[in-house]
């Protein structure tokens, strides 16, 4: 069930997920789909939801176009949040309220055919060299668009156009933790080790997951990452492992 839109100015919708779930919609507010503006609203959101929902809040779950808003039953309901939303959209939605609070990550990164069994076909699929497509996926600058499948799994956009792959036909049964990784537009690091269909092209010696820290996560999302090579002998000093 979907309630009505905001306004024309600001054309979300309000789904029920669940009895004690909304999914804020917010696919009308980009129409080209995901990107930088859209990564910046949802940063907005993640910072004053919380403020504008109180203790009622159990947790946001924000991904590419759309925020998850938990809710406990014994403190409000699908409708009170709805006038909360609708009362504060000139806050939450226009573009003056985003803020560029959003932290920038540097992973380091060891770029190698033992360290990323498929960086040496992903070169010769698109005809470059494994310098150039460690350069290329190294330059880049990486939002973080969700965050999911594993705790500390990231989805980073978007990648070099000259390096989109398509995911393996056949995924393997176990991928090495760190290991960093593409699939069509994006790049991640698997922060522990796992199934996985997606292309090896080195390893990150830095872990990414932790129960007992906080926070337990290094990044965001709306965050920046950013992978810097590294050599062999300076992965095992950082506790890389082969």
């Amino acid at each position: 069930m979907h309630l009505q839109l905001l306004s024309a100015e600001f054309p979300v919708r309000l789904r029920i997920h669940s009895e004690q779930a909304l999914l804020l919609d917010l696919t009308a507010l980009a129409p080209q789909g995901p990107g930088p503006a859209l990564m910046q609203l949802m940063h907005n959101l993640r910072t004053q939801l919380p403020a504008l929902l109180g203790d009622a809040l159990l947790e946001l779950v924000p991904s590419y176009t759309s925020v998850l808003i938990i809710f406990d039953l014994l403190k409000t309901d699908h409708g009170e949040i709805w006038q909360k939303i609708v009362s504060a959209q000139m806050q939450l939605f226009r573009p003056e309220a985003q803020t560029n609070a959003n932290k920038i990550i540097e992973l380091p990164c060891y770029y190698s055919v033992e360290s990323g069994p498929d960086l040496a076909g992903v070169a010769a699929l698109h005809q470059l060299s494994l310098a150039e497509l460690v350069k290329l996926h190294s330059q880049q600058s990486y939002q973080v668009y969700a965050i999911g499948f594993a705790p500390g799994f990231a989805y980073l956009g978007f990648t070099d156009p000259r390096m989109n792959t398509p995911r393996l036909a056949n995924p393997r049964p176990v991928v090495a933790a760190g290991s960093v990784a593409i699939a069509d537009r994006q790049t991640a690091v698997y922060p522990a080790a796992s199934p996985g269909g997606w292309h090896l092209l080195g390893n990150c010696p830095l872990p990414l997951f932790d129960l007992h820290a906080d926070p337990m996560l290094p990044f965001a999302v709306g965050d920046t990452v950013r992978f810097v090579p590294i050599e062999r002998s300076e992965f095992l000093r950082l506790g890389g492992q082969l």
